[in-house]
């Protein structure tokens, strides 16, 4: 047994050790690239690799189908300092609820917001600004719902509102998610998974801030034109994961989790992880690291990915009440090479 243990995780480690493609050439061209960050405490600070034994809310991002794991209620909510090197001051926040619905299904809302600051207000005649300010920003809104089909598969559909604003122009359009998870073993701690992310229409901005008006040298009258735009793809990911749970006792868990991200305009990338859990009747603590691994990692001069690298955090879980309930509260770090990045969640679970 312990024998096979070895050898599944050496297997998992490994699994993926074949050349990294992507499509570099295609990096930069698509849009709403913010679809790439976990907002999530938890399961960022393992590098995202818990694709396939993610559950709750958080599943949300990472594979739809964890949703369908909530014993009833559960809200959530997250900040994060994106790009903790920069001075405007950019802001992720994140904020979910999911409810149980009937015996197997669970519907579960979120919201992401990523706030970049206030940036002044520039013309051709005024190049330092001093006019006034204005703040971008970029909104996710998700719906979705996630079912057990029997006690080894699981599988859901997320459906997310994609919006982006920069003064007086926006875009916004739809994109979906799929994921599916499957159990196995005596235990049920060998978990498979594959995720399907931003799938969806391209994109276009739109608004008055895109008119014109342009003067009729022989008439001297001034025209209203409309700037012709481009339209810009979603930044779709394939995501293949596994993971191990080592059950040492009752109160003591390591689970060993990796997976292999595809991604359409960008670098492929490994992601492994491992977490630590102690459940006692008062506590439960986990202890999370995990690495996302591309092609020239380790040189500054080549990297083309803001989230790649190590990653850590932990988790302290209290029950409250006397029906099972209990408050989380969830702390991860990723290194990025525009400095540290910070979140901070905490997660109110409402049992039966």
């Amino acid at each position: 047994m312990v024998f096979d243990k070895i050898k599944f995780c050496v297997l998992l480690l490994f699994s993926f050790n074949f050349a990294l493609a992507g499509n570099e050439d295609r990096a930069g061209s698509a849009g709403a690239t913010e679809l790439l960050i976990n907002p999530w405490s938890s399961s960022s600070a393992w590098g995202s690799a818990g694709i396939s034994s993610v559950n709750g809310l958080e599943s949300i991002f990472l594979n739809v189908a964890g949703l369908a794991y909530i014993d009833k209620t559960e809200v959530k909510f997250s900040r994060t300092n994106w790009l903790g090197g920069s001075d405007v001051g950019i802001g992720l926040n994140a904020a979910g609820l999911a409810q149980r619905v009937g015996e197997s299904g669970v519907i579960g809302i979120s919201f992401t917001s990523l706030n970049y600051g206030d940036i002044q207000i520039t013309t051709t005649e005024l190049p330092e600004g001093g006019i006034g300010t204005f703040s971008p920003s970029s909104n996710n809104f998700n719906l979705a719902f996630a079912k057990k089909f029997s006690q080894s598969i699981s599988g859901g559909l997320n459906l997310k509102v994609v919006s982006q604003a920069i003064a007086n122009v926006r875009a916004q359009g739809i994109a979906f998610d799929a994921g599916i998870r499957y159990v196995t073993g005596d235990q049920e701690h060998i978990k498979f998974a594959i995720s399907l992310k931003n799938v969806g229409p391209p994109l276009s901005y739109s608004g008055d801030g895109l008119s014109i008006d342009m003067l009729n040298p022989s008439t001297s009258i001034s025209i209203g034109m409309q700037q012709r735009v481009s339209s810009f793809e979603l930044p779709s990911q394939l995501n293949i994961g596994a993971s191990y749970d080592f059950n040492f006792n009752e109160s003591q868990k390591l689970i060993v989790a990796g997976s292999f991200s595809a991604n359409s305009f960008s670098k492929d990338q490994i992601r492994t992880g491992l977490e630590y859990r102690i459940l006692t009747s008062q506590i439960s603590f986990s202890l999370r690291a995990g690495i996302v691994y591309e092609e020239a990692l380790f040189n500054s001069q080549e990297v083309t990915t803001a989230l790649s690298g190590p990653s850590g955090g932990f988790s302290f879980n209290f029950p409250f009440g006397e029906s099972g309930s209990e408050i989380g509260i969830d702390y991860a770090y990723r290194q990025s090479i525009f400095g540290a990045i910070h979140s901070v969640g905490a997660t109110i679970n409402i049992g039966e």
